[in-house]
């Protein structure tokens, strides 16, 4: 009999979110009345149609496959050249950071190169992720063998887990020891926190230091307002040499739907091998993507680089603005009902504590039962979630102002 891979035994049963799905599903099937009135404000899907930019550029590609003398067939699996040069511009020279547009990897999206990036990676690194934190980067760890069993509270032996609270601001310590791999979220999803430039040295510093490499998800960049708060990992000096950037087109374009972002790996970027020689990862990732990947649709693509033009930065701006003015809506009303609020200002998540006496899953019963809204359990995301729940600010203006309602009245 084929031989399966035991690790993926080691996952707890349900990932989080198809866990809401499931509770959230039993709650409709055995309310069909409340059905009808169910809000959803749990996973962080964007809700707003696609900019117009995008729309036309995407129409006009489309065109231009029905045409044979324009015909485009299998595209370079590292990105179109267009759209690469796009982002190194747009994104990173135009702002003063230095990246070359050949370091830019285009994809389906940072859930999936975030996990993806493992297959460049031995075994037996040291592994520190912060709590609470986005699920996916635990569970690719998992499969990939990384980890340990997991205990009664869901950690798993193996991971060196930086517990983010309010006393830290949600931005963890420094780890006292050695580790290798370090996973960093900001603006942060789930906590909506931000780190400072000077915080974000100190992580370039021990990783320099270490000769550890930082996995910076810069997935919500586009969601802060405050021009002191970096947007890239590499806006601190020395950051080439140890930290890869993931970012995505899903929340600032819309494209939850249509699936675009893009990985940078620095040439200058060094891991060992076995015998402690070191080599260059930015050849491993193009080499991995071109074995593994088919890279992004043309029509796609096409629709990524009209994000960069007058007209699409100015639709992005709006849609933002929209997400972040739900954002303030909902700190508002969960901040009139005596709760903890945090995030919502830099970022589309506001994470809230829960009453005295309730916990995460508790809450997330009582807000489903109650007020027929889904949130999100900050348990899902780790330990150091319990307590706490998050309200994502992606939906209609109409349905947020109808949830703020709600929580008045419920809480």
């Amino acid at each position: 009999m084929a031989r399966l891979n035991d690790h993926y035994l080691k996952l707890k049963a349900g990932y989080l979110f198809p866990e809401i799905a499931r509770r959230v599903n039993a709650f409709c099937d055995s309310n069909p009345d409340s059905a009808s009135n169910l809000i959803r404000c749990g996973i962080g899907d964007v809700t707003e149609p696609l900019p117009d930019a995008a729309r036309e550029a995407m129409k006009a590609a489309v065109d231009e496959l029905g045409n044979r003398e324009s015909f485009r067939g299998y595209g370079p699996e590292q990105g179109y050249d267009f759209l690469r040069a796009a982002i190194a511009s747009g994104d990173y020279r135009e702002n003063g950071i230095e990246v070359a547009d050949d370091e830019i990897f285009v994809s389906d999206g940072s859930k999936c190169d975030t996990g993806n990036i493992l297959d460049i990676f031995g075994v037996g690194n040291s592994i520190a992720i912060t709590d609470p934190v986005y699920p996916v980067y635990v569970d690719t760890n998992v499969m990939a063998g990384n980890t340990g069993e997991a205990d009664e509270s869901g950690a798993y032996s193996g991971i060196h887990y930086m517990p983010c609270t309010a006393d830290n601001s949600f931005v963890p310590e420094i780890p006292s020891g050695k580790v290798d791999l370090i996973y960093l979220c900001y603006p942060n999803n789930p906590t909506g926190a931000t780190a400072t430039h000077q915080q974000l040295a100190s992580w370039v510093e021990y990783a320099r230091t270490n000769d550890a490499i930082i996995l910076y998800d810069a997935a919500y960049q586009a969601f802060i307002q405050d021009d002191s708060i970096p947007r890239s990992i590499y806006q601190v000096e020395g950051a080439r040499e140890c930290a890869i950037e993931f970012r995505s087109f899903s929340k600032n374009g819309g494209f939850t739907g249509v699936r675009c972002a893009f990985t940078v790996v620095p040439k200058e970027l060094m891991a060992m091998d076995g015998t402690g020689q070191k080599h260059p990862l930015h050849p491993l990732w193009s080499r991995r993507q071109s074995t593994k990947f088919n890279s992004v649709s043309y029509p796609v693509q096409r629709a990524a680089e009209a994000l960069y033009s007058e007209s699409g930065r100015k639709q992005i701006g709006r849609l933002i603005e929209h997400y972040m003015g739900n954002a303030d809506l909902l700190r508002d009303a969960c901040t009139e009902t005596g709760l903890s609020v945090y995030g919502g200002e830099n970022a589309p998540y506001v994470w809230v504590a829960c009453p005295e006496g309730t916990d995460s899953w508790g809450m997330f019963d009582r807000m489903l039962n109650e007020a027929n809204v889904v949130i999100t359990p900050g348990a899902g995301f780790g330990s150091a979630g319990e307590g706490f729940f998050r309200i994502s600010a992606f939906n209609s203006r109409e349905n947020v102002e109808e949830v703020c309602k709600r929580l008045k009245d419920n809480l």
